[in-house]
């Protein structure tokens, strides 16, 4: 007998053993039994989740000559038997990927006014239905309208989007959803067992994660991990099989990181690539593994883990060991690391610093020189000085304390007490005596320290200013809005740090909501967060030039509707021939085209 691989040998024949479909395999027996049966169904989802199974199901159901009381097809009839036997004339296939012209399409049609010979309905199963071109779907538009009563259409795709709307208000719609991974794991034990073999549930659950959700591609794999086990699926086996990474690995990441062991990380890293496996792709596994680690932290988000028993319970004690703040940290430069992981040139070392970076979130503040912490370390080598010269100590203290409280960034601090010209100069010595030592400046020491505690200066059209108007509130009306905001966006443009800035806001519209209110609706986070740190000096401005000193700036993030696509020249240009009939005629009397 010829071998037949598992999604075709086990593919369902009733309603009932359609795996992960209960609510819509419910609704199509209800119209079975009811026999209130639409013209035209459009059945969406994922691949390998049942669509053209449960519309071969259900055509077949409807031509039952003696349907079951819950709505199943009888499997003994002569429709059923024909359908079976694979010579019903009542049923039709179409791939659409293949047979998507305007002549295929007419020759189906020619086919719907022939009535069914044996059973009371003529299904035709469109598959891959987006892939139709758009005159086939024109040629298509009134059939589908107005079908013969013995004619019903089934409509099968993975892409919905690229229907036309037109279709799809002619269609009652199904959506199918991705199987979850213990629906996966029990139809994979159930048909394990039916072929005598051996498994593993942590094999299964492997197997599962990787169908991402269609059942079609979990038998696939299982057919060929049980040929690479020979009867006998094992974790191990299906592991070295599939070539998939092993969660050990990330648990084992994880612990590392909080331990701030770097360097085991690193060997650990460098035996995974050796491996094959793609730097890219295990900062994506070691992302959802601390996803799925944040969820087990919580009773109420562990029921989003599609994992085994086992692998939950593992990930819970994970849980206990991590703190928040180290998940959310972890995911936020990870997630950094997939945004810029496709245009780096050096991809290893951006993965190594990913990970590096990962491991020192629980590094302790501690002074200890090469640590690989922030400049701030820089106070160790202070104290050691004020240790070298105990008679300095005091004064080097009492300097560094009116620096803080009394320098600018741009002097230096003068001393606390007058100091000789010559000690001035060389107040703190490191070798014995001071004879022979290299010497280091204490005014320059004072000064670098005390830049150290105020940070870095802020760009001068960052820094806060105080609205001088506040008194005045006069109206002003959306036109005048506009005027102020581009000749303030132009002078904007002048100063070189703010010219792509400026760019950015020329293109905005800022609307008056209710005086003295003014909203300003922003596309992206990033813009919006460049945006917000002005937003203080915009409003000083633009509440000079409208003297009023009560405005008051919203900004938003724009919603997905909001989101107008950018018009290039071209675009500008067809428009303007659409809407305006005279620019249109001028065009044509000239012969104009844009250059």
């Amino acid at each position: 007998m010829d071998y037949i691989v598992s999604a075709r040998k086990y593919r369902p024949m009733t309603f009932d053993s359609v795996v992960g479909q209960s609510a819509l395999t419910t609704t199509l027996k209800n119209a079975v039994k009811s026999g209130k049966l639409a013209h035209a169904y459009l059945f969406c989802g994922p691949r390998g989740v049942g669509k053209t199974t449960c519309a071969r199901i259900f055509a077949k159901a409807i031509n039952c000559l003696t349907p079951t009381d819950d709505g199943e097809a009888c499997g003994h009839c002569e429709s059923c038997q024909a359908f079976n036997e694979q010579r019903s004339y009542n049923i039709f296939e179409l791939d659409a990927a293949s047979n998507n012209s305007v002549e295929n399409i007419k020759a189906l049609m020619d086919q719907t006014r022939i009535p069914p010979q044996v059973g009371r309905y003529k299904v035709f199963i469109i598959d891959e239905v987006h892939m139709l071109s758009q005159a086939a779907f024109n040629a298509f538009l009134k059939t589908l309208e107005e079908p013969p009563a013995h004619v019903v259409f089934i409509l099968a795709t993975t892409e919905k989007h690229k229907i036309l709307p037109t279709i799809l208000s002619r269609c009652q719609i199904y959506d199918f959803e991705r199987m979850t991974v213990q629906n996966t794991i029990d139809h994979l034990k159930m048909v394990a067992k039916k072929e005598g073999i051996q498994y593993e549930d942590e094999a299964l659950a492997v197997i599962a994660e990787k169908a991402d959700g269609g059942m079609r591609d979990a038998l696939s794999i299982f057919d060929q991990a049980a040929s690479f086990c020979q009867g006998n699926i094992t974790y191990e086996k299906v592991i070295e099989d599939l070539n998939v990474l092993d969660a050990d690995n990330y648990f084992r990441i994880i612990d590392l990181s909080l331990e701030n062991k770097v360097a085991d990380i690193m060997v650990l890293l460098n035996k995974l690539i050796g491996k094959g496996f793609d730097g890219g792709n295990l900062v994506l596994g070691l992302a959802s593994h601390v996803r799925n680690v944040l969820m087990a932290k919580d009773p109420q988000t562990l029921p989003l883990l599609e994992v085994s028993q086992q692998q939950r319970e593992r990930y819970q004690e994970q849980a206990q060991r991590c703190p928040v703040r180290f998940l959310y940290q972890a995911l936020k430069i990870m997630n950094q690391c997939d945004v810029n992981y496709r245009t780096s040139n050096n991809k290893r070392l951006l993965v190594e610093l990913t990970l590096i970076q990962v491991a020192q979130i629980t590094q302790p503040a501690d002074d200890q020189p090469g640590a690989g912490r922030s400049p701030k370390r820089l106070k160790s080598l202070f104290h050691r000085l004020m240790n070298a010269r105990p008679n300095g100590a005091q004064q080097v203290a009492q300097t560094e304390q009116k620096a803080n409280t009394e320098a600018s960034p741009r002097q230096e601090t003068p001393l606390s007490h007058p100091v000789p010209k010559e000690e001035n100069k060389t107040s703190i010595s490191t070798g014995k005596d001071g004879a022979g030592a290299s010497k280091l400046t204490l005014s320059r020491l004072t000064s670098s320290f005390a830049n150290l505690r105020r940070g870095p200066e802020k760009p001068a059209y960052q820094t806060e200013v105080v609205v001088e108007n506040k008194d005045e509130a006069n109206p002003f009306t959306q036109d005048e809005l506009l005027l102020e905001w581009r000749s303030m966006c132009n002078r904007m443009m002048t100063i070189a740090e703010m010219k792509a800035i400026a760019i950015r806001l020329k293109n905005m519209t800022p609307t008056i909501t209710t005086l003295p209110n003014i909203e300003l609706v922003i596309d992206n986070q990033i813009l919006l967060d460049q945006v917000q740190r002005i937003k203080g000096r915009i409003r000083a401005t633009m509440a000079k030039a409208l003297h009023n000193g009560q405005i008051i700036f919203h900004l938003r993030l724009a919603r997905q509707e909001e989101i107008k696509p950018i018009l290039t020249k071209a675009d500008i240009f067809n428009e303007l021939r659409k809407s305006n009939p005279a620019f249109e005629k001028l065009r044509a009397t000239f012969d104009l085209e844009l250059a």
